[in-house]
């Protein structure tokens, strides 16, 4: 679905405007989030979307608000 890629990818984008801007490596966010390298990067690239309990802990891991990262969508 094209609709759908387009929201994978604008919440990818905000996510890795929000972890470069607080100069954390993918990797770092990763540990910080308890999730996996492999699984941020391929958020971040909108290859696949992050469930809601993903989504909360990559938020709280970046000090936003899920909000904050969905604004755009």
């Amino acid at each position: 679905m094209p609709g759908m890629e387009q929201h994978r990818r604008l919440l990818g984008e905000a996510i890795r405007a929000k972890r470069r801007k607080r100069r954390l490596s993918q990797e770092r966010l990763a540990e910080k989030a308890d999730l996996s390298t492999v699984f941020i990067s391929r958020v971040e690239r909108g290859k696949e979307s992050p469930s809601v309990d993903s989504l909360v802990k990559i938020a709280r891991a970046l000090g936003v608000r899920v909000r904050d990262l969905v604004r755009e969508l």
